[in-house]
């Protein structure tokens, strides 16, 4: 019987410190309101420097540990990796929109301003256009998944997003009719993938080369795994503090954006559940190859929607809710997961 796994203290309770981080950012933004206004100022080309620095602090940690090397092994396991891709690319997206159409644009007519639906919208597209790269780790660790196919499917993912993102997120935003400034968006893309993305591929280079690959894996990136993580709540409480006027005024909005991400991520994990199954994936590749695409690099989202549209906008509140129910929505998945192996064991 496989041994069961445990998240660190910190990851297995992200959702409290998420959430403590929403509450403080609401109060930061009522009791401090001009000195966040001022804050929310200090942009340059529409990219508010602070966020991006805290950001950047997020996403170079996650890119220190793609491996495109590993790419050049897909050849020999390509059904679970082509499943991934499918799924995050080519249903994805396009359910997204669908479930925040319906929702923002129909359901929630008498809670949210028609004038605003469109931006709600914007951020679920940019949420669902983003799969998930760094948290894919510990979901498949959790689900004893096999860590050397998980880094295939991360570093290929990563890959397609230099390519697809953009595309993807301004047709399915054009469909909806909301304007989208292409070099903004190409902008966001540059500077929160592709730059960290090369300091990342160069600085795990020249220390694998100095200090060898047990001393990077085991001490460098374990050291700094904590920057990421509290640069992602400093983050959260900058957000919210400049959200809480409109949060405070309709408390409910966090529920109302949460819902239609909730069935978006049960969706995709039970269609990629379902399809593992049936072209027979080996369960340590079917576990994380489900996770990949039930989850979003959150990272990115918050960026582009903020460099899009906004600190205080819609779209940036709808990837930060993202945030808040992802981490225990995939905890009862890798539940699911691992009873269902368990039973299939014991049958076995």
């Amino acid at each position: 019987m496989a041994q069961k796994k445990a998240m660190s203290f910190f990851d297995r309770y992200l959702t409290v410190w998420v959430g403590l981080g929403i509450i403080a950012g609401v109060a930061l933004g009522h009791y401090a309101g001009d000195s966040m206004e001022a804050l929310s100022e200090l942009e340059v080309a529409r990219v508010n420097i602070p966020i991006a620095v805290l950001i950047w602090l997020m996403i170079y940690p996650m890119m220190l540990q793609v491996d495109f090397s590993s790419i050049k092994e897909v050849g020999k396991k390509p059904k679970g990796v082509i499943m991934t891709v499918i799924i995050n690319w080519l249903i994805k997206p396009f359910s997204m929109a669908f479930f925040a159409w319906i929702f923002f644009s129909h359901i929630y007519q008498a809670w949210i301003d028609p004038s605003m639906a469109g931006e709600y919208i914007a951020g679920a597209i940019i949420l669902g256009a983003a799969p998930c790269t760094a948290m894919v780790f510990v979901w498949s660790y959790l689900t004893n998944g096999d860590p050397n196919y998980t880094l295939v499917q991360v570093s290929v993912n990563d890959l397609i997003i230099l390519i697809a993102f953009i595309p993807i997120v301004g047709l399915l935003l054009g469909i909806t009719n909301i304007s989208i400034p292409y070099d903004t968006l190409v902008a966001s893309i540059v500077i929160f993938v592709v730059i960290p993305l090369v300091a990342g591929v160069i600085t795990q280079r020249v220390l694998l080369r100095r200090r060898g690959k047990d001393w990077f894996k085991n001490k460098f990136l374990s050291k700094l795994k904590p920057v990421s993580i509290v640069a992602l709540l400093v983050t959260l409480v900058f957000l919210f503090a400049f959200q809480s006027g409109n949060i405070l005024s309709n408390p409910s909005i966090i529920v109302l954006v949460a819902v239609p991400l909730v069935i978006q991520t049960y969706f995709i994990f039970f269609l990629a559940w379902f399809v593992g199954r049936k072209i027979n994936l080996p369960f340590p590749v079917l576990a994380p190859a489900t996770m990949i695409g039930a989850s979003n690099f959150f990272e990115l989202a918050v960026a582009t929607s903020i460099t899009l549209f906004g600190l205080n906008s819609p779209a940036a509140l709808v990837t930060v809710v993202g945030v808040l129910v992802e981490v225990p929505m995939m905890l009862s998945l890798v539940a699911f997961a691992n009873k269902w192996q368990g039973r299939r064991s014991a049958i076995a």
